[in-house]
């Protein structure tokens, strides 16, 4: 790996690869994190009304994916905790232009919903959705290990995308354990079938209120 002097940049120059690149496995593990702490602080609004929480976890994720987009990824204190959680494991280069391209998107999204619950302090359909969007990009990130962002970067710039994950901007066929059967659609369909018919036939015991599991065995439920 080539020194990096320079503490403004974006990617490392790893040999072997004629652009910068980031490691996706640290990114992937950071989307993951910030997916968690952003649904846990959304849940909290829609069973208490408190914002308190969400607008800490707006302000410290447009502060940190700043800190990626303006200065430096590898200062990003999100992506150095996903760099010690997954620092076992072999990494997986992705091309930096790509991810730069996503992450400003995260920047445009994450400044909409700060400036409109903490600046205006306000909420409204717009900061709802905006937050949804924010919540599908990284949900994609973390457990597809898909970019959505880099998905509007190769719109763009077809021909300049390098290095995605999964080698997926290379032309080539689908190996045999990828291939999806008839018989493996029809048990998605049948699995939502099944789905339905749970709901249709135990929404009313599974609506009950459950019991002290210590009442239950001393015989001692009130009905």
């Amino acid at each position: 790996m080539e020194p990096i002097n320079k503490t403004i940049q974006f990617g490392e120059h790893v040999k072997g690869y004629n652009i910068p690149v980031l490691n996706e496995r640290e990114i992937r593990a950071a989307a993951g994190i910030l997916f968690l702490i952003m649904l846990i602080s959304i849940l909290v609004v829609i069973f208490t009304g408190n914002f308190t929480m969400l607008k800490y976890v707006v302000t410290i994720f447009l502060t940190d994916i700043s800190i990626r987009v303006f200065i430096n990824p590898k200062y990003s204190p999100f992506l150095i905790i996903g760099r010690l959680m997954v620092r076992n494991q072999v990494p997986e280069y992705v091309g930096a232009p790509q991810k730069k391209f996503a992450w400003v998107i995260g920047v445009i999204l994450s400044s909409l919903i700060f400036i409109l619950s903490n600046v205006v302090n306000s909420y409204g359909p717009i900061t709802a959705l905006v937050c949804l969007i924010c919540l599908i990009f990284l949900f994609w990130e973390t457990a597809f290990g898909i970019c959505l962002g880099c998905k509007f970067y190769g719109i763009f710039y077809k021909n300049k995308v390098q290095y995605c994950p999964g080698e997926i901007c290379e032309v080539k066929d689908r190996q045999d354990i990828q291939r999806t059967s008839k018989f493996q659609i029809f048990i998605i369909f049948g699995f939502i079938a099944y789905i339905l018919l749970i709901v249709l036939f135990f929404n009313e015991p599974f609506s009950e209120s459950p019991d002290n599991l210590w009442d239950i065995i001393n015989g001692t439920v009130v009905e």
